[in-house]
């Protein structure tokens, strides 16, 4: 893989890991775009996409260490409620068919579902709860739509901010709720992933290579986020709906057209 492959795949990466666009769609389709382009196929995309979701994964950890801190010791009633959220991904994670994952036209057909998550919180009043307060139930709900959103095409990002809204929490609150419970399960997916690759001995990708993509994604997902928070305090997600529709429509003709 070249170094300006996974630098573009890496950009990608960083930049949709937080905005509620859906980074494995994005990948996906530029995967497909770069090998229609004339590029050697990755051999090994969900290792590729591991890495640099550990980078965006970086990223969080930066960006919410003091909220990350203070789940040892004055939210540690919030550790729970991570816990509930976790367990529906993890689940799904488990059984899911890997081959949906690598799908554009799949990608393609959830990104305007993402879209109407969008456009349907943008016509409500965030809350005043904060996520240390939020009920089991709804932490189970907000859950279940991060399992939702291991499709590609549907965002994490926004499919959790969307449920935290939806249940009555605060703007900024709903956020760091849905960033911290991304914590567990891209660290579980790549711990996943680096025990298979050790079994199967040598990647497929230079660990050069991969460790530039980590960096790049990183650094990416840092300004990625701090952009994003700011449009979820304007409450302004809706904005992003606007390119979803269009693009699901793009990806879908390409691939039942192309």
């Amino acid at each position: 893989m070249a170094l300006w492959e996974i630098i573009v795949l890496a950009v990608i990466q960083g930049l949709t890991e937080f905005l509620p666009v859906s980074s494995s769609g994005h990948l996906v389709v530029a995967h497909n775009l770069l090998t229609a382009l004339g590029a050697e196929p990755i051999q090994d995309l969900l290792e590729v996409e591991v890495v640099l979701h550990l980078g965006t994964l970086a990223a969080v950890m930066i960006y919410y260490r003091r909220e990350c801190a203070r789940l040892l010791t004055s939210d540690r009633r919030a550790i729970p409620l991570l816990i509930l959220a976790t367990i529906p991904a993890v689940v799904v994670g488990f059984s899911i068919d890997r081959s949906l994952l690598e799908s554009p036209l799949l990608a393609g057909l959830m990104f305007p579902i993402s879209a109407l998550g969008l456009l349907w919180i943008s016509q409500r009043s965030p809350g005043d709860t904060q996520y240390v307060d939020l009920r089991p139930k709804h932490a189970i709900l907000i859950g279940l739509l991060q399992a939702f959103a291991i499709l590609p095409g549907i965002s994490r990002s926004g499919a959790t901010i969307v449920g935290g809204l939806a249940c009555g929490l605060r703007r900024e609150s709903a956020a760091a709720f849905a960033f911290l419970m991304a914590i567990p399960v891209i660290g579980g997916g790549g711990l996943l992933t680096a025990v298979k690759a050790c079994k199967e001995g040598a990647t497929g990708t230079p660990l050069t290579t991969l460790a530039l993509g980590f960096l790049v994604s990183m650094l990416v997902g840092l300004v990625a986020l701090a952009l994003l928070i700011r449009w979820v305090r304007r409450g302004q997600l809706a904005l992003f709906a606007y390119y979803l529709i269009p693009l699901g429509v793009a990806v879908v003709a390409w691939q039942l057209c192309g």
